[in-house]
């Protein structure tokens, strides 16, 4: 037991069949006479739709079914849910614009959904698409920010001539101006943070049918929270909510892009109850680059004032944040829910952060992992560095001069977040060790000795966690004895087989091969809210802790029945029930076993040894950490090597070491990615998609790494019963500032301040062209 117990390093129980080909994914699910589908999309950014004709479409082999804008709209079907409780500058509501599942107008994006085919087969289904005709008239496009709110820009939304979609403040901007105006030293900077894109390994897809002797729809998506997706899908579908069934297999990644109800969803039910079959609908690659929510894509002009000392006196920052061509569920949350990730973990008296979120001609945007984290941290962290640079301060002394200390807390920080545990200079001391800092300058020189240039990069981190809110989970024995867990929370490749699976059965002195794990399903989970923003150990974890304690005390109580005493006198422990009073001893089985049997019962008792517990997280948890990262630049290519990085992390309790540095590894991996090879491009005369295949949209490889070391330095907080941070976004939040400011490290031996992401071999090396001819 004690081998499979929390804190271990336990190898994932779900990665046998998935290594074996035998995941299910949603393209996995063969549903007899299934038709398929295929989305004609726009090509212009921006575009009138003049007409329409789908005669030729219709006609061609196979098809079944051909759906358009003009349908959606006479079948009377809602839009597409999308956020609402967001202000304009002025006070007045968000711009909320329509947003249907096929457009019928209007395109606004290279992509947007025009017309939705059903076939035989998908060839057949993508030929159809092909003899659509659709006469547009091509409209100017914006793809930027900063070009979205320019004096005559563009209307994404002609009655929206702002193109601002809200505003959102938070912090003191009075005191923070005012600490700017006494600031011996203020450092500023304009960040332009690039887009990116999640690049699933498994596309987005849904297969779905319509039952119409239940009057009920089952509909397998890729997704992440089975119970609100539910929700949600049931209202544009203008349904109960037990009319629709949600079944969730294995997902091959999400990040927080597939969390919402994307056009394609609905269109497959309805099209399925149309033709009535089943009809399956799975994304290309190339489709995914047009289709998919993408991430990130902001500028921020951020102030950092400091005394003569290098104390902190106050961070002003203003963000222009695009949204892209519509809002989606969530998508108002990248830009404004993690900003207290600015003040970061320093005692900063005052802050203010202003951000106008804007629509552009591009894909819609929304969370990706880390969900604002990594470019708050981003810009906190390089701010630091460029003021140890002005001051000559070090770059870890500068920091260090300024972090919260463990006997401040709880603190509350100038951005509102509420800090309750953390040691966050002992975290610095730890990976400036495991780095070897101080040798650094050495090994600097030996690069550059070979025409190298080596940089070092030091990034301190925190991140709010764990949001309130609840989650489900049953723990359900069988008359033989075994334990069925069922839990809300749905996992995408975080291993929650694995880690719930050791929770309860150290809880109850189980072994795996006595326990299952059933989630995504919303005919078999009573209750959920999903997975997503390094929720589900903190709140998914302590529904399944309180669930095993209510199954012991049953257990207990009919444990005492069998052997004729009280149940205060039954202590329980690895799986069996035993009392000083008596030389009996009860396996847990044997109680499941004898829960089943009403005659073995204490009178009134009701029968089985099943429990559900919902548990109702109330405040935050906040994950932190620090990273270093020691990279070379090859002055004659511009080429990047990750020689050295070190990770020390605070997630609060530790349930498996070895998951946990897979989240971090997984995180930094995309972190990298983001700083020095990702990048989603746009044409800026026409809004078409430049990167638009992993041709020309560049992913980190493992040659791109380098040994990752990892510690943990677990300071538990009290805010949940295990004890737990989060994890899941942690990488990222560390990696893109630590890599960051190695490079503007390396660089800074040329006069080069700073390099715009991605810092491609081509960007570095014509930055180090340029350097060398005004020097």
């Amino acid at each position: 037991m004690n081998d499979l117990g929390l804190g271990r390093a336990v190898p994932r129980i779900e990665d046998l069949r998935l290594l074996r080909g035998r995941g299910r994914y949603v393209d996995d699910v063969i549903l007899p006479g299934t038709a398929h589908a295929c989305v004609l999309r726009s090509p212009h950014a921006h575009a009138d739709i003049l007409s329409v004709d789908v005669a030729a479409a219709k006609a061609a082999p196979g098809v079944l079914a051909v759906l358009t804008g003009a349908d959606w709209k006479a079948a009377g079907f809602p839009d597409l849910p999308r956020p609402s409780k967001r202000k304009r500058r002025d006070g007045s509501p968000m711009y909320r614009p329509s947003y249907p599942a096929l457009a019928s107008d209007r395109v606004r994006w290279v992509g947007d959904p025009v017309a939705f085919i059903v076939a035989e087969t998908r060839d057949q289904a993508a030929d159809a698409a092909e003899l659509i005709a659709v006469d547009y008239r091509p409209l100017p496009a914006i793809t930027t920010p900063l070009d979205a709110i320019a004096a005559g820009a563009p209307r994404v939304h002609q009655d929206c001539p702002d193109n601002i979609c809200f505003v959102h403040l938070l912090g003191d901007k009075e005191a923070a101006e005012a600490a700017l105006a006494t600031a011996e030293r203020v450092v500023s900077h304009r960040f332009v943070i690039n887009r990116v894109t999640a690049a699933t390994i498994e596309p987005r897809g849904c297969a779905g049918f319509y039952d119409p002797n239940e009057d009920r729809y089952t509909i397998y998506p890729t997704m992440q929270r089975p119970h609100s997706f539910r929700a949600s899908l049931a209202r544009v579908l203008q349904i109960p909510e037990m009319n629709l069934r949600v079944v969730g297999g294995d997902v091959g990644g999400s990040f927080g892009m597939k969390s919402p109800v994307y056009n394609e969803v609905p269109l497959v039910l309805w099209a399925a109850r149309l033709i009535g079959r089943p009809v399956k609908w799975i994304a290309t690659r190339s489709e995914s680059f047009v289709s998919d929510a993408h991430g990130r894509d902001l500028v921020s002009e951020a102030r950092l004032g400091l005394d003569k000392n290098g104390k902190f006196l106050a961070l002003l920052v203003r963000n222009v944040v695009a949204l892209g061509a519509y809002t989606q569920s969530g998508s108002d949350g990248a830009p404004t829910t993690n900003l207290g990730t600015l003040a970061n973990v320093y005692t900063t008296p005052a802050a203010h952060v202003d951000v106008t979120a804007v629509f552009t001609n591009t894909n819609p945007m929304r969370s990706y992992r880390g969900n604002g984290r990594p470019e708050a941290a981003y810009v906190i962290e390089r701010l630091i560095d460029i003021a140890a640079d002005e001051m000559g301060i070090g770059p870890d002394e500068l920091r260090r001069r300024n972090l919260i200390a463990p006997d401040a807390m709880p603190y509350t920080s100038p951005l509102k977040f509420v800090y309750d545990c953390g040691e966050f200079e002992r975290n610095m001391d730890m990976v400036l060790e495991m780095a070897d800092y101080a040798g650094f300058e050495s090994r600097r020189n030996d690069s550059r000795a070979r025409g190298m240039l080596r940089g070092i990069g030091i990034s301190n981190s925190i991140e709010k966690a764990s949001s309130p809110g609840y989650e489900g989970a049953e723990i359900r024995f069988d008359r033989g004895g075994a334990a069925t867990i069922l839990c809300g929370a749905f996992s995408q490749g975080q291993g929650h087989e694995t880690t719930f699976t050791q929770l309860v059965c150290e809880r109850l002195g189980l072994s795996p091969a006595e326990v299952r794990y059933v989630s995504g399903d919303t005919d078999r989970v009573f209750f959920g809210e999903g997975t997503g923003g390094s929720r589900t150990a903190t709140i998914a974890g302590a529904a399944l802790h309180f669930a095993a304690a209510k199954i012991v005390e049953k257990g207990a109580r009919i444990a005492a029945h069998l052997m004729k005493v009280e149940p205060a006198d039954i202590s329980f422990a690895d799986g069996l029930f035993c009392s000083q009073k008596t030389n009996r001893t009860l396996s847990i089985q044997e109680v499941a076993r004898a829960a089943a049997q009403a005659g073995d019962l204490p009178t009134g008792m009701e029968p089985g040894l099943t429990a559900t517990h919902v548990y109702n997280n109330e405040v935050f948890n906040f994950p932190n950490g620090s990273h270093i990262c020691e990279l070379e630049i090859d002055e004659e290519t511009g080429l990047v090597e990750l020689l050295r990085y070190s990770v020390v992390d605070d997630v609060g309790t530790v349930l498996n070491p070895l998951l946990l540095k897979g989240q971090i590894l997984g995180g930094i991996a995309q972190g990298l990615g983001q700083v020095l090879m990702e990048d989603i491009k746009f044409d800026s005369a026409t809004g078409q998609l430049l990167t638009g295949s992993f041709m020309d949209y560049a992913m980190p490889r493992a040659a791109d790494f380098c040994s990752i070391a990892i510690q943990s330095n677990p300071v538990p907080t009290e805010s949940n019963p295990l004890g737990v941070k989060g994890a899941g976004e942690a990488g990222t939040v560390g990696a893109v500032p630590a890599i960051a400011n190695a490079l503007a490290d390396a660089l800074s031996v040329l006069g080069i301040r700073d390099v715009p992401m991605p810092a491609s071999p081509e960007r570095l090396w014509r930055a180090m062209q340029s350097a060398r001819s005004a020097g």
